[in-house]
């Protein structure tokens, strides 16, 4: 991979904040293990810096992520690996996450790049933002605890409509239903989203941290679920049905 698919920064303009930054639009910014592996990094290195109070998720113009990277899934798929893929390493680290989260779509959200957003704690998107998780049109099933926190956010038919009938949301009816805090123009995505992220860098951390656990509530649900998704999930992944559904999207 380059090393330019993920950027991580510490905007001057905005301290205490780390942005992760989607880089590859060229794949619409489709996430690869080693992407997932830097993004992972990144998290746990905001985990034990005291300097990082807020860390601010955004992709390019017009995509946020268009999800998994077909090519890299399916050779894991076929690779026989008993090891977690790297995408579940990293839906850990979100899920322990110990600084806020914020996150600016812009465009596609596709699969990860719409469940992300549910661990991050404020979402601004675009008013073209489209998001969409295809799952069970790809063989597979809800993964980073979505099936858990979706139904909680936006209720069981909206998320059923997301999760399983693979129905995708406006950013208007992704407002409505609480799956994301704000509408903005495009232009203005990475500016609402940075000032988001200042403006909670800025607050006394542990009362921060205090009210985002309260928030939050505790992680060990929201771990099991993703625990669960995994087992199936991987089975999925390996099953002969998802490498046909992956083939048929390849050859697109």
């Amino acid at each position: 991979m380059s090393d330019n698919h993920i950027l991580v920064e510490r905007p001057e303009a905005q301290p205490g904040v780390m942005v992760i930054r989607f880089n590859r639009p060229e794949k619409k910014n489709a996430i690869t293990s080693a992407m997932y592996n830097r993004m992972t990094a990144a998290l746990e290195e905001a985990n034990r810096d005291d300097a990082v109070r807020a860390v601010a998720f955004l992709g390019t113009e017009g995509c946020f992520s268009a999800g998994n990277d077909m090519g890299d899934f399916l050779a894991y798929a076929m690779s026989g690996s008993k090891e977690a893929p790297a995408a579940a390493v990293f839906i850990k680290a979100l899920a322990l996450a110990e600084k806020p989260l914020v996150s600016g779509v812009d465009g596609l959200a596709i699969g990860i790049g719409t469940t992300l957003n549910m661990h991050c704690d404020l979402t601004v998107a675009s008013a073209r933002s489209v998001f969409k998780t295809p799952f069970v049109d790809l063989a597979l099933v809800p993964e980073a605890a979505s099936s858990l926190l979706a139904p909680k956010s936006i209720g069981h038919q909206r998320a059923f409509a997301m999760l399983v009938a693979g129905e995708g949301f406006s950013a208007q009816a992704a407002l409505d239903a609480g799956l994301i805090w704000k509408i903005v123009e495009p232009q203005a995505v990475e500016a609402e989203t940075l000032a988001l992220a200042a403006s909670l860098a800025s607050k006394p951390p542990q009362a921060l941290k205090i009210a985002r656990d309260l928030v939050r509530g505790p992680r060990e649900a929201v771990l099991a679920r993703i625990d669960e998704e995994l087992v199936h999930f991987s089975a999925q992944l390996k099953s002969a049905e998802a490498r046909a559904a992956f083939e048929a999207f390849m050859r697109r």
